[in-house]
């Protein structure tokens, strides 16, 4: 069976569990997907990379909110900061 592997470099379990730090730092930054008896069981990604994708959800979340909401802008009552 075909898979997709979602990831630049790829890695065993049996490799990780050897020296799990020199793989991360082989990868230069780079997800890694582990791999166990050749099929993706997880991925390992970078904390900056982790932070945004947490981001782009949140902004999807976002736009979600915004479409439900949006048709209830006709309603809405104008304030001011300071009235707030």
């Amino acid at each position: 069976m075909l898979e997709t592997i979602h990831a630049g470099k790829t890695a065993s379990i049996t490799e990780f569990k050897k020296n799990p730090q020199a793989l991360i730092d082989a990868a230069h930054g780079e997800a890694i997907a582990l791999l166990n008896r050749n099929k993706t069981t997880a991925y390992i990604v970078p904390p900056e990379l982790y932070e945004r994708l947490l981001e782009m959800a949140e902004d999807i979340a976002l736009g979600r909110i915004y479409e439900e909401r949006k048709h209830e802008k006709s309603s809405a009552v104008a304030v001011t900061i300071d009235e707030l």
